[in-house]
């Protein structure tokens, strides 16, 4: 047991050692899971750059997070810009933070939005929005910090994706292709940029309780919300500590709870592996997996024909009446 300790003791104080006096920019860190992950490596003796768009939001989200300070070394700055509308705009506020706080080491584009419907009810202006905010906005921060991560040889990015980014679901065809390109962004990048010891995590949260979700949960159909159901909701702390944790110990993925390792492992494809022992993982629960898949499948397929069924009979119903 002792032994243990000692073992937990240093791994801990390595983690800490590395995060101590970096320097952090999040997007999306005036709330949800980007403040979370803004507080956690902040508690780990971080400067951090926070981003949004919202400044009353971000002024109240860095009086939050200086609450968790560790030495009165530790700087919050704040950035109100929309990281999604003008690249020119992002790269000059970047220019700007790096400057006051040094260059960054780890970006994490945590700025995002999700609106739900029917592939022919959403309006095309709601295509648009999505890649815009999600990917564009994953894009734009990545461009602007990536030069002088590779000119230093150290830096490493990390695109937050979402479930919804491994599987497409009812309701969210402009949502999920918003979050699948990051994932193609994060592999293709990742190979670019390992050669000068820079380096990629991509996460996939589940649904997590933020004013976001509580936000998109307002319009999402029927048979996405039951869907949804079937798995329980996270919260930010959670899927930030996760997420920090991935990063610093250099994952390429980030997966939340069992469900999320078998995504991840479902979906792995041809992405990066971190090491070895992940590698032969996949490869010997990836039939277990699959079959425990095609029921997950099934039950989505049912629920769909169900709500079908129900709207048909009130259809038919309103009609005779």
């Amino acid at each position: 047991n002792l032994r243990r300790a000692k073992q937990v003791a240093v791994v801990f104080l390595l983690l800490l050692w590395r995060s101590s006096y970096r320097r952090y920019a999040v997007t999306g860190g005036s709330s949800g899971i980007g403040k979370c992950i803004a507080i956690e490596c902040y508690k780990q003796g971080a400067f951090i750059t926070l981003v949004a768009r919202n400044e009353d939001k971000l002024l109240q989200a860095k009086k939050e997070i200086e609450k968790h300070s560790i030495n009165d070394k530790q700087v919050v700055l704040c950035i109100s810009v929309d990281v999604s509308q003008d690249y020119s705009q992002v790269e000059n506020v970047i220019k700007q933070a790096q400057e006051k706080l040094g260059p960054v080491d780890m970006l994490v584009n945590c700025a995002g939005m999700a609106l739900s419907g029917k592939f022919e009810d959403l309006e095309v202006s709601t295509f648009e929005r999505l890649m815009s905010v999600n990917y564009l906005g994953s894009v734009y921060p990545s461009r602007a910090v990536i030069t002088t991560m590779k000119e230093r040889r150290v830096g490493r990015i990390v695109f937050v994706s979402s479930q919804a980014g491994q599987l497409g679901l009812f309701g969210f065809t402009a949502y999920s292709s918003s979050k699948f390109a990051i994932r193609g962004l994060a592999e293709a990048l990742q190979m670019e940029v390992k050669p000068y010891n820079v380096y990629v995590t991509v996460a996939y949260p589940p649904d997590t309780d933020t004013p976001g979700f509580a936000e998109e949960n307002k319009t999402k159909p029927l048979e996405t919300r039951l869907i949804s159901e079937t798995i329980s909701v996270c919260k930010p702390e959670q899927v930030a500590k996760q997420i920090v944790k991935d990063a610093i110990q250099g994952n390429f993925n980030s997966s939340i709870g069992s469900d999320g390792y078998m995504l991840s492992s479902l979906t792995c494809g041809m992405a990066p592996v971190t090491s070895i022992t992940e590698g032969l993982q996949q490869v010997v629960t990836m039939g277990l997996f699959r079959t425990i898949a095609l029921f997950y499948l099934g039950s989505f397929d049912s629920i769909v024909r169900r709500c079908m069924m129900q709207r048909a009979k009130s259809e038919v119903a309103d009609k005779t009446a």
